[in-house]
């Protein structure tokens, strides 16, 4: 009869070399204390034993911090690095598929006043500061297809869909044990890369609750009106006083352009196929053809059927995303703090902004008192007073001020 293994729950974690000591920790303070010793010994004949060990120590301690402190998991090593990194690389990037343009006048000057001022507050001084060098933004993604399927290059192709959630605490333990059993099911059909992502974001009800103000007048009943109110007025209440959330389950599938290799047995590819595959996929980048990004696209689809399959017996649906859903998601992923909600239909940086004029709107008398009031203000002083009244309480002096604009 065999005998049940234990499967560690960690499986990224690194394997330990020597005692608690990681491959990665044991090479760091390895090459430190050779470097020491060396330089002990070449200069021990003319350098006293008291000032080497000043300077050694803390040579040494900040070596022993990096290699065996951690951050949220993250040994510290990899946070400085990644730290130099970040400082190191342009500060300014842009999205510019036709070529890198030269930042404007305006830009470069704002930016140097922003940065004396700081610079003034914080050591008294003015500081030299180099005008913007925007670099070219590279995302991922490249494109997002009819289908919703997102095009990442020379790396493959992906899709995005939600899953909803069900309430595990509730259910009895022969319910939570079925759970387990299909969930791991599906973990199990596994030969790829897949992404689960819980992710939570801004949620904004001012929508929600300027609908529900508005139809409360519509009730057939008073006591329903007030409660409507009532209920608009808490939601109100409730978005000031705290930053409201909302959770979403993203299954994330990825496939390369070109099949995997073997697999080893646990869903992965071999050692072999490992060590060689990115030699291989730099060989085959120029080989990529419409008829392989199809291929790549048709296994992915398949993939993702057999997730739906899966699945449902779980109660988990799992309903892809299309383009528009797709970006949107990309979107929030990259400014995650903006409460408008990103959709296909927002311009593109190339796209130019137009719009039908209203009724009544006399552009051509906007264009002249765009220049009248340019001519006013030639050296660019403060033309914030334009005749709005801000403390006004009568609604005809905003109707007398903005009539010129008309």
């Amino acid at each position: 009869m065999s005998q049940p293994v234990r499967i560690p729950a960690d499986v990224d974690r690194e394997d330990l070399v020597i005692g608690p000591l990681t491959a990665r920790q044991l090479l760091i303070l390895a090459i430190t204390a050779i470097v020491l010793y060396g330089t002990y010994t070449i200069t021990r004949e003319f350098v006293p034993l008291v000032a080497f060990l000043i300077v050694a120590i803390p040579i040494g301690a900040t070596a022993a911090f990096l290699a065996l402190g951690q951050r949220d998991g993250i040994t510290l090593d990899r946070l400085v690095l990644a730290a130099l990194r970040q400082r190191m690389s342009p500060q300014h990037r842009v999205a510019a598929p036709e070529g890198i343009r030269s930042a404007p006048e305006w830009l470069d000057k704002q930016v140097a006043g922003t940065s004396n001022d700081r610079a003034q507050g914080k050591a008294g001084a003015n500081a030299a500061v180099s005008a913007v060098s925007p670099a070219a933004l590279r995302l991922p993604a490249e494109a997002v297809t009819d289908t919703g399927v997102i095009d990442l290059g020379k790396d493959g192709v992906a899709v995005v869909a939600v899953c909803s959630t069900i309430n595990f605490g509730l259910r009895t333990p022969q319910e939570q044990e079925s759970l387990v059993t299909s969930f791991g099911r599906y973990l199990h059909s596994l030969t790829a890369p897949v992404q689960v992502l819980v992710r939570a974001e801004r949620l904004d009800l001012s929508g929600q609750i300027a609908e529900l103000r508005e139809q409360a007048g519509g009730l057939p009943h008073p006591a329903l009106e007030q409660a409507a109110r009532e209920h608009a007025e808490y939601l109100d209440q409730l978005g000031r006083a705290t930053d409201l959330l909302r959770r979403q389950v993203l299954l994330i599938l990825r496939e390369p352009l070109l099949a995997t290799g073997p697999s080893d047995g646990l869903g992965g590819t071999s050692p072999l196929a490992a060590l060689t595959a990115k030699r291989k996929a730099a060989k085959q980048a120029a080989l990529v053809d419409d008829a392989t990004r199809r291929a790549a696209e048709a296994r992915l689809v398949r993939r993702l059927g057999e997730a739906v399959e899966l699945l449902s017996p779980s109660g988990i649906v799992v309903t892809p995303l299309d383009d528009g859903q797709a970006t949107a998601v990309l979107a929030a992923a990259c400014n995650p703090d903006s409460l408008i909600p990103p959709s296909a239909g927002l311009a593109g940086s190339d796209e130019v902004i137009t719009t039908a004029p209203d009724e009544g709107w006399d552009t051509a008398a906007f264009g002249r008192s765009v220049l009248t009031a340019a001519e006013e203000f030639p050296d660019g002083e403060d033309a914030r007073d334009d005749g709005f009244d801000d403390e006004a309480e009568d609604p005809d002096d905003y109707e007398n001020s903005a009539g010129r604009y008309r």
